[in-house]
């Protein structure tokens, strides 16, 4: 193992994108923003995605110098054009305004189109926790489930994730995917040459499978059986319906290099926090010191807070291959693609 202090990794991240073509100001969002998930122990969104990152940015299937831009069609509304680049540079241009027009307005949302792989959905509403508000995400991802009933992925694991502001304390953060677990836990298992569990997965005839490659070539199962695939069909048609990017069945795959631009979306909806209620933050407190005071409950997040907190203090253990691979991308050898 390899131990880097997070802003080395930053620097180490930034510089192997930037050597396959990522303009230098996107190659820094996306390194903070893998960094960041790293730290958080969300393994499957942080140093690992530098690779495949790289290999999409060299083939074309990610335009490395897009500037996102930003239009206002409403008084509350941002529509963000992300120009197939990565999806981090046009959710930064997001969490700068949104906050002022949530403030203004009492609320307001960002559409993303265009867009990548959006990693830890929990950490731009976050953002905006700390900055008073109220915030969900939704973002679309590539077909990766089957509607309840089907057997033809159709819709995305799409992660969902809202934050509130606690006074005086971290915000409370919830982030999920709407497959019962996320599929980066899959791709991992199948890196590694590991089965996975019973329940997770099914094959390309919809059997339930335990093999991580069979499981890539079907489909997830979903969080709450039925009720996941509701959810997310919500997603879909909030972050990719509502904002002109492309459905899930439409995108390729953020895995690997092959084909043309994914072109998802993202959907952020800010609210002041204050606007409804002043006292609104005292009372989301309130709810969370009952939950607090139980014996052996925690508030979503209390784990990542830990980690993240453990990670500032004393760097990122990281596999001695991984900072090889990333390290190796940055001095110029060949990238390899993520195929799963």
């Amino acid at each position: 193992m390899a131990t880097l202090t997070l802003a080395a990794a930053e620097t180490l991240a930034a510089d192997a994108l930037a050597a396959c073509g990522t303009a230098e100001p996107a190659a820094r969002s996306v390194a903070r923003a893998l960094v960041g998930a790293e730290a958080d122990g969300l393994k499957g969104h942080g140093l690992s995605r530098v690779a495949p990152y790289g290999a999409q940015v060299r083939a074309g299937k990610v335009v490395g110098d897009a500037v996102p831009r930003t239009e206002r069609p409403r008084p509350g509304l941002l529509a963000v054009d992300a120009g197939h680049g990565f999806a981090y540079p046009a959710i930064d241009r997001a969490l700068a305004a949104l906050p002022a027009m949530a403030r203004e307005q009492g609320i307001a949302a960002a559409g993303i189109r265009r867009s990548h792989h959006c990693g830890a959905a929990g950490r731009p509403v976050e953002a905006l926790a700390e900055q008073g508000c109220v915030a969900l995400l939704f973002a679309n991802t590539p077909a990766a489930m089957a509607p309840w009933g089907g057997r033809r992925a159709v819709l995305g694991t799409n992660p969902l994730a809202f934050a509130c502001p606690l006074p005086g304390r971290a915000p409370i953060v919830v982030d999920l995917a709407l497959s019962k677990v996320a599929r980066a836990n899959i791709v991992g298992a199948h890196k590694r040459g590991e089965p996975i569990p019973e329940g997770w997965a099914l094959d390309a005839d919809g059997r339930p499978t335990t093999d991580a490659k069979a499981a890539l070539a079907g489909t997830m199962v979903p969080l709450g059986d039925a009720k996941g695939t509701a959810l997310a069909l919500m997603v879909e048609l909030l972050a990719a319906g509502l904002v002109g990017a492309r459905f899930a069945g439409e995108a390729s795959s953020f895995l690997d290099a092959a084909g043309d631009p994914p072109g998802t979306g993202q959907l952020i909806l800010a609210l002041d926090a204050g606007a409804l209620s002043p006292d609104a933050p005292e009372r989301f407190a309130v709810l969370a010191r009952a939950i607090e005071e139980q014996d052996g409950a925690r508030l979503p997040g209390a784990r990542r807070l830990a980690l993240r907190n453990r990670a500032a203090e004393s760097g990122l253990d990281l596999p001695d291959a991984l900072v090889a691979e990333i390290g190796a991308l940055r001095d110029g050898s060949p990238v390899r693609g993520a195929n799963p």
